[in-house]
C-alpha cells in the first residue's frame, strides 16, 4: 500500500488521498454521519482555526467546508446539523481551483444514498434471516441497509 504525502499532514481527518487507488483512480465511500461540532483544527501553517467537523461511523471525520456543508443539508433535508446524524452521503473526490491550482478535493455527491433491495432465496437474505435468529441484527437494523417489502420482512421472522 502506497502513502499519499497528505496523509501526514493531517492524518486525523479524511482527505481525497484517502479515497485513493494505488493506480491514482478514486473511490466514492458511502459514510453514515454520526455527528457535528466545531473544533479547532491544524491549518497546515503551524496554527489552528475553528472548524466544522462532521463525523462518520465508518472512517475518520472530515473538515466541512461551507461547499460540503451546504451539500450535507440538501441531501439531508434540513439545515439543522442536529438533524444529521444517521444519514448516510457518498465522499468523492472532484478537481478544484484554488490558490490558482487545480487541487483534488474530497467533495460530498450529488447522489443520494440509494439502499439496496433485499430479496427473498438469496444469499444475503439467508445472512439476514440468520443474523435475526442468533439476535445479532434486528429487523430494525437490517431495513438500515436494505429496502424490505412486507413479505421480506415476514419472512424474516419466519423460522426456517
Amino acid at each position: 500500500m502506497k502513502t499519499h504525502y497528505k496523509v501526514l499532514r493531517n492524518p486525523n481527518y479524511i482527505g481525497s488521498w484517502d479515497l485513493i487507488n494505488p493506480d491514482g483512480s478514486y473511490n466514492d465511500k458511502v459514510v453514515t454521519i454520526a455527528g457535528v461540532k466545531k473544533e479547532m483544527v491544524h491549518d497546515g501553517k503551524g496554527g489552528q482555526s475553528e472548524c466544522m467537523t462532521v463525523s462518520f461511523a465508518e472512517c475518520k471525520p472530515m473538515v466541512c467546508n461551507s461547499t460540503n456543508a451546504k451539500q450535507i443539508a440538501k441531501l439531508a433535508g434540513t439545515p439543522f446539523i442536529e438533524e444529521w446524524a444517521g444519514k448516510q452521503i457518498i465522499l468523492t473526490v472532484q478537481k478544484v481551483k484554488a490558490f490558482g491550482e487545480q487541487h483534488d478535493a474530497i467533495r460530498v455527491s450529488n447522489k443520494p444514498v440509494v439502499k439496496p433491495t433485499l430479496e427473498l432465496n438469496t444469499p444475503t437474505f439467508d445472512k439476514a434471516r440468520k443474523a435475526i435468529e442468533t439476535k445479532s441484527a434486528t429487523v430494525e437494523q437490517i431495513k438500515k441497509k436494505y429496502i424490505l417489502s412486507a413479505e421480506v420482512e415476514a419472512a424474516l421472522l419466519t423460522n426456517g
